[in-house]
């Protein structure tokens, strides 16, 4: 339960910050359609200290598995957004989990939205900034 109050008051908070037309558009949405997940979009900072408070969120990279070898968030689960079977494995995990998603810079991720949302994820906190905020941050790297 903490963690979804944590979800809810980031995703508050950034909708109050930037109006973000895609998370806007999440609210709404969520308001008429319950299934709808929630997301929130976040920089390293952000993202760093959410995974400190819930510790339970499942990092998905989206990034090619050449990327993702050269270095990664510790315990990140690779889904290439490229790859033909990407909705199919993010099909195949559990949707009530709160993600944490991100490519190198938030291209791909942001592009990878949509498909969290077809496929009625309950909570998924995007990395905009991506993978090169998180390291150049100084937040840990694992290859």
């Amino acid at each position: 339960m903490k963690l979804l109050q944590f979800t809810a008051f980031l995703f508050a908070v950034s909708l109050a910050a930037c109006g973000n037309p895609h998370t806007a558009t999440a609210e709404k949405s969520q308001a008429e359609t319950p299934e709808v997940y929630p997301s929130v979009e976040v920089d390293a900072g952000a993202a760093a200290a959410m995974m400190k408070e819930a510790p339970e969120i499942v990092v998905i990279d989206v990034r090619t598995p050449d990327e993702f070898a050269v270095g990664h968030i510790k315990g990140a689960k690779n889904i290439d957004f490229t790859a033909a079977d990407f909705e199919v494995k993010l099909s195949e995990l559990d949707r009530g989990v709160t993600y944490l998603m991100h490519c190198q810079s938030g291209g791909r991720s942001g592009n990878a939205m949509p498909v969290f949302e077809k496929l009625k994820f309950e909570s998924v906190i995007h990395l905009n900034t991506g993978f090169l905020d998180w390291a150049d941050s100084g937040q840990p790297v694992e290859k």
